[in-house]
């Protein structure tokens, strides 16, 4: 099938094979890509303004057994510089981050061998108590399948129980590339993929929202990239009818400053702006079922997200008030409230603060722009 045929098809909302996908993003000049996804955003999101966020991204703990070759930020059990946050850092923080103008905590952290359901539940009791205004999106699928094996519950039951706890919705967390073969290779300990996928359908059954990433430019294949978006694309035509299902789509790259995957393996991430732009336009060309699709300017950098922006992303995510995963891996970008609506500007867009259900939200008045340490 020659290109035009494919940008027609992909014009039409029609959904892409792998091969087709591939081809697009192999032979495809990146102009007429970035045109074609840029006329599939003007469609999907017609309203023309880039949305962000303001929340905080809190670690519940840094203990975790899923050895993941990517991260620096865990330690083991036992370690010295081992930590379970505790309600008065909680409460510090979101004090901080409503004064920041926040709604959201980010809530994530390891696989702990010794924390079950209960920690959580009681935990997000404890915070919803205090704070009924903050919203949770809070523990990716492998955290959910973590707590699922220590408790032995279903994934249906833990996603109930999180729920009525005060879980409002659920990140795209431990992605990763979702084919087994790289997850073996970087995320062992991790769930594979099917699980990560099937935990997703239950939330979008459960009418809890969700996100979903990719972080890619490691040890995958471009078809097992494709294969990614496929499954995620295949998920999303599954949800309910009335469900939101998967609200976004993130890709961001892999940050390899002193990781295992690097010091041991030898991978490093050679994925150049030109590479993340084709990996953005092609996102929207092969998800025409996934509304908002987010650039990482987290890793990427203000400009390439920039032109991010005229190649089918519709988004700039967070200012992240607080960050410490991919940072910890390298990842030196920082935003702050006024300068991500700049950068927005700068880029021909008009900002859009928003909410994680993508709905708008007005600046508060009271906002204090924070100082940006980490």
């Amino acid at each position: 099938m020659s290109l035009s045929e494919l940008f027609h098809k992909a014009l039409g909302f029609e959904d892409l094979s792998i091969e087709e996908g591939m081809h697009l993003f192999e032979q495809a000049p990146l102009t007429e890509l970035m045109y074609v996804a840029d006329e599939l955003r003007k469609k999907q999101v017609p309203h023309g303004k880039v949305t962000w966020q303001i929340d905080r991204n809190v670690n519940t703990t840094n203990v975790c057994i899923a050895n993941c070759k990517f991260c620096n930020f865990y330690r083991i059990p036992g370690h010295a510089e081992a930590y379970i946050t505790d309600m008065p850092a909680y409460r510090k923080k979101i004090q901080e981050t409503i004064k920041y103008g926040g709604d959201q905590l980010l809530l994530q952290g390891g696989h702990h061998p010794e924390l079950g359901l209960d920690f959580y539940t009681n935990t997000f009791r404890q915070i919803k108590q205090e704070f009924p205004t903050i919203k949770l999106h809070a523990l990716g699928p492998p955290e959910v399948a973590h707590i699922c094996k220590l408790e032995k519950m279903s994934h249906r039951d833990v996603l109930i129980a999180l729920k009525e706890a005060g879980l409002d919705s659920l990140p795209g967390a431990g992605a990763e590339i979702l084919v087994d073969r790289v997850r073996r290779l970087i995320s062992k300990g991790k769930c594979g993929a099917d699980e990560w996928l099937a935990i997703m359908h239950e939330a979008h059954k459960l009418n809890i929202t969700t996100s979903a990433t990719m972080m890619f430019g490691h040890v995958e294949t471009v078809r097992e990239r494709f294969e990614h978006l496929v499954k995620i694309r295949e998920v999303q035509a599954k949800k309910p009818q009335d469900a939101k299902g998967f609200l976004a789509f993130i890709p961001w790259t892999f940050q390899d400053v002193d990781t295992l995957l690097t010091r041991i393996r030898g991978v490093h991430n050679l994925t150049t702006p030109d590479e993340y732009l084709r990996m953005i336009s092609i996102s929207r060309i092969m998800l025409p079922n996934i509304k908002n699709i987010q650039a990482s300017w987290l890793t990427v950098g203000k400009q390439t997200a920039q032109l991010c922006l005229h190649a089918g992303a519709n988004d700039f995510g967070s200012i992240m008030i607080e960050e410490n995963v991919v940072s910890a891996a390298g990842a030196p970008h920082r935003f702050t409230s006024k300068s991500i609506q700049a950068a927005i500007r700068e880029a021909g867009f008009e900002p859009q603060l928003r909410n994680q259900q993508y709905e708008w939200r007005e600046i508060p008045e009271s906002i204090e722009e924070q100082v940006v340490s980490y």
